[in-house]
Order: C-alpha cells, then structure tokens, then sequence
C-alpha cells in the first residue's frame, strides 16, 4: 500500500513541472477508468461514467519548489519561491537544480555571520543561496541557467512508528495517492454518479489547473484531497496527526458546504472512521475554485493532517490517508440528494 505513495512522492514535480507525475499516474489508472486525457492546462482527467450527476474529485499534482533566479559572479546561486516556503526551513538543504544536462546538486546556505554575531531576524530569501561548488562559468557547462527548477532530495522513509511517513512532496502526493487508490478499488463497480478525478497543475502559485479544468467537465459538485497542517505537537487541539482525516469548514477563501461535510462526517460515524473539523485562518485549496464555478456549486474539502507542512521534509499517517479512502468511496458510491441544487 505505501510503496506506490513513496514513488509518488519520490518524483520531482514542482509547479509548472508535472508532467513526470502526470504520466506515473496515468500507468497507474488507465485501465481502471472510462476514459483519460490531458487539457492543455497540463491537468490530468480521468472520467468514470455514470448517469448521475457529474462530480470533480481532485488532488493537485504539483508540490512547493524553488527556482534559479540569479546567479552570481562567483558562482553562488539565487532563487525564487515555488508556494508558500518559509526561508527558514531551507537553510543547510540539499537541493538539486534540475537542469538540460541532468541535475546539479548543491545545498542551501545563509550569508556568513561575523564572529559571534547572532541573526536578531528570521532570514528572508534574499538572505539565502544555493552553493554548488562551482564558479559561474562551470555553472554554465553543466547547463545551470535562470529559470532551472530547483527541489529537495529527501526521500521518503518511515519513522519510528512505521505508520508515519516522513519526505518531500506530502502537499499533495497523499491526494493523488488516494485518488490512484480509489480509482483502482472501483473498477468493476458501477456508480450513481458521472465522476470526473482531476490531478491538477499549479496549485501551490494560485489554484490555476483547478480553475481551467472545470470549464471542460463543467461539474455540478466538488470534493478536493489536499493536505492541512496541524500545529501542536502535544496534540492539545483538535486536529492531528493520526487523528483521522481533516474537513476543513472554512479556510481563507471559502466556506465548505455545510450539508456535504455532514454527509461526510455521517460517513465516518457509521463507518466508525475517525474524523476531525478544523476551521482554517490562512490557505485554500482547489475546492474554492470547485465553489465559485459559473453560478456557483456545492464543494467540500476532505485533507489529511500533515506536520511540517510546506518544508522540504513532512510527516502524516497510514491510518489518516487510509481512512480519507474509506470516507470517498462510501460517499460516491452512496451520495447525497438533498446536498445538490
């Protein structure tokens, strides 16, 4: 079960640079689905036919990243935000910078300190680089230029609890990876409903693969699979890690249909899943793009509680992804009515 979300993860797909996770997924899902194609967005859609309504299942396919932005006489590397990072969890990274030529490894560092100097601030990007080892002219050669994609090296491991898995890529990887999952699980059943799973691009810089997908499948309800994160290590909130899957009742940009999350969370207590409720401040996810679609839809977002979220190295669990599986395929093998207007 873990092993096909470790190769999931294990692929280099910033923003804008799907496409190896694109053609992973499609292996994994051609068979089992009515149909599979790619608008020219770079969205990913596969289509399994039903004579009910038309619902959008996605999880996006892109992860944060960094990219070359400026490299300097002596070699030393500058570079964008891919997504939300903050700079302090990229010091002391290896990174490779994904190149014509093959990749080039290299390791994030801040600006030197003089003597006992300490930081009074946390670093900005401007204050960080990516050094190589090379001068600028043998950056050249190796085929380094502006606008490389730049991503993390960390493979995904488990930890000491081996139902926690730790690596680079969990936003959204565990989403596509519950998409792949149900997909295959429903392959010979027929559904009550005409269901469209999109992996999305470009997620992370503004939920643009979500919105132009939509005016393909033109959907009459949503569901996104992102991931959330929770911030309290002593679990003294209510939202964690192993906890069960997250249905996020509003975040930044939207509000979630109240009746869908009552149906989801209807679903977990018969089910006896566990299922957590978390009212979000900042953030968002393709759902509001679902919500906001011509006049307007029903949409929710079901996530998986994530640590270190939008860092090079995450952390969530088996039992949280395996029952954000559960959840989904109950509900679309047994949707609301009364939801849809």
């Amino acid at each position: 079960m873990s092993e096909l979300l470790m190769k999931l993860m294990e692929i280099n797909g910033p923003s804008g640079y799907e496409h190896n996770v694109r053609a992973f997924i499609i292996k994994e899902i051609k068979e089992c689905v009515d149909e599979v194609f790619v608008d020219k967005m770079g969205n990913l859609i596969a289509h399994k036919r039903g004579k009910g309504r038309r619902i959008m299942v996605a999880a996006h396919m892109d992860e944060i990243g960094l990219m070359v932005k400026k490299i300097e006489d002596n070699g030393l590397i500058r570079f964008s935000t891919i997504g939300g990072i903050e700079p302090i969890s990229l010091i002391a990274q290896k990174v490779d910078i994904i190149t014509g030529k093959g990749d080039v490894s290299g390791v994030i560092s801040l600006r030197d300190l003089a003597g006992d100097e300490l930081i009074e601030e946390l670093p900005e990007i401007n204050d960080l680089y990516i050094d190589t080892g090379l001068r600028k002219n043998e950056l050249a050669i190796v085929g380094v230029k502006v606008g490389d994609y730049v991503v993390p090296t960390h493979k995904p491991t488990f930890l000491g609890n081996k139902k926690i898995i730790a690596g680079k890529a969990m936003d959204d990887r565990t989403g596509c990876y519950v998409l792949i999952k149900i997909i295959q699980n429903l392959k010979k059943q027929k559904l009550p409903l005409d269901v469209f799973f999109v992996f999305t691009v470009q997620e992370e810089i503004g939920l643009y693969g979500a919105q132009t997908s939509l005016y393909k499948i033109d959907p009459e309800w949503g569901i996104a699979v992102d991931t959330t994160n929770f911030n309290d290590p002593d679990l003294k909130v209510e939202c964690g890690v192993g906890h069960g899957p997250i249905l996020i009742a509003k975040d930044s940009e939207m509000i979630a249909n109240k009746c869908l999350n009552d149906t989801l969370q209807e679903i977990a207590r018969v089910k006896k899943i566990p299922i957590q409720v978390k009212v979000e401040e900042f953030g968002t996810t393709d759902a509001s793009k679902i919500m906001m679609h011509k006049g307007g839809m029903p949409a929710a977002i079901l996530a998986i509680p994530v640590s270190n979220i939008h860092t090079t190295i995450s952390i969530s669990h088996m039992d949280d992804i395996h029952n954000c599986i559960l959840i989904l395929e109950e509900l679309l093998k047994n949707p609301p009515k009364s939801c849809i207007f």
